[in-house]
């Protein structure tokens, strides 16, 4: 019973309830579209890389896979952070763009390599999470309307800065491995690992050990507990002698820094190219929501769920000869909105082994006043 009790056990069942129910509900959806060929695109999405027969290009785009799990989690780890203080903020996105223009344009337009780089765009999206939180602490603005607002001048900004380092012919910005080698992130031989896959950077190990650490942050130290404070309770903390404004400020800088630095993960692998163009904010952003909310708001719970996130989004991409390819996004989706009944889940979860307590407690009494009898 007092396993079934475990915080971490619960929040991984509701989990798992979460992504069942999404497959399921997904599966459903496929079924009115084209029953024919559900159930095989159903298997095609969620094998993503297996299926290739080949090992080599099993292990190989495993790691186009991590490649852009990295980020997610990063953008994950924001939205957690920034949540487990009290705050919401949908803003990553824009942080998340922020990031994408200054480590781009630095590496293509100044030259610089990827350290400097990536120094540079979590400077940037750490900004642009600082003025949330200005706004925020000193003219009472909510960081979701300041956040969704700013996820749009990122955007634009971001399209018009780096049109200066577009392709001639193209909409997408020059290829890192053409223009600046030295700005792609290292591969200290990973690559080796996952058959020369040469995108394969220590971004991975990274946003892993980042998570770690935000957890340590988080949990067991004196800073991250004046940052919960705050969130929970400004007018308390104040009182308590905290510099309430600076916390939030502080918050949402850190939380704008760690999104940047996906962004830096990503394009500074040369995996993909910025399209100058695009009218909407990436989705990595957003998809950050479903990754920190299906990870139980656990540093090391979003690590699995940004790969199951990205494994799904990946093999959604397989389907385009049978569904569109969103199908993948619209499953997340469902599986994320689940999420949102994960307190009912857990309700219900306690509701029940509480009554199987109460239960085992009066058998017992029952058996003690019979054996007590009996003597008698």
């Amino acid at each position: 019973m007092k396993f079934w009790k475990n915080k971490a056990v619960q929040s991984i069942i509701c989990s798992l309830v979460c992504i069942i129910l999404g497959l399921l509900i997904g599966f459903i959806v496929l079924l009115c579209i084209d029953p024919s060929n559900a159930v095989e695109a159903m298997v095609i999405m969620l094998k993503n890389f297996w299926k290739y027969s080949k090992l080599s290009l099993q292990v190989k785009y495993l790691g186009n896979t991590l490649v852009k799990t990295a980020p997610l989690l990063m953008c994950a780890l924001s939205i957690l952070f920034s949540y487990k203080l009290g705050l919401f903020n949908i803003g990553t996105a824009g942080q998340y763009v922020a990031g994408a223009c200054s480590c781009l344009y630095a590496a293509l337009a100044w030259g610089w390599s990827w350290l400097p780089c990536t120094l540079f765009a979590i400077v940037a999206g750490a900004v642009w999470g600082a003025i949330v939180g200005f706004l925020k602490s000193y003219c009472n603005v909510n960081e979701v309307i300041s956040g969704i607002m700013l996820n749009w001048i990122a955007l634009y900004s971001t399209n018009m800065i780096l049109s200066k380092v577009k392709e001639s012919a193209s909409p997408y910005t020059v290829h890192l491995a053409d223009a600046n080698t030295s700005a792609i992130l290292p591969t200290l031989g990973l690559d080796k690992l996952f058959s020369g896959n040469t995108r394969v950077t220590i971004a991975i190990p990274l946003s892993i050990i980042l998570a770690v650490v935000v957890m340590i942050v988080l949990n067991k130290t004196k800073f991250g507990f004046e940052l919960k404070a705050t969130g929970f309770n400004k007018n308390a903390a104040r009182y308590c002698g905290m510099a309430e404004k600076r916390n939030v400020i502080l918050s949402l800088a850190i939380s704008g820094g760690l999104a940047a630095l996906g962004a830096a993960m990503l394009y500074l692998t040369d995996f993909e190219q910025w399209e100058v163009t695009q009218s909407s904010v990436p989705a990595m952003g957003f998809n950050g929501i479903s990754a920190a909310f299906l990870g139980g708001l656990d540093p090391i719970g979003t690590i699995l769920s940004s790969f199951f996130i990205q494994h799904i989004t990946s093999g959604g991409a397989n389907i385009a000869s049978l569904y569109c390819s969103q199908i993948s996004d619209l499953i997340s989706s469902i599986i994320i909105y689940l999420c949102g009944f994960v307190f009912i889940f857990k309700f219900y979860m306690n509701k029940i082994i509480a009554a199987k307590a109460q239960k085992a407690a009066e058998n017992s009494v029952s058996a003690g006043n019979e054996a007590k009898g009996g003597k008698a």
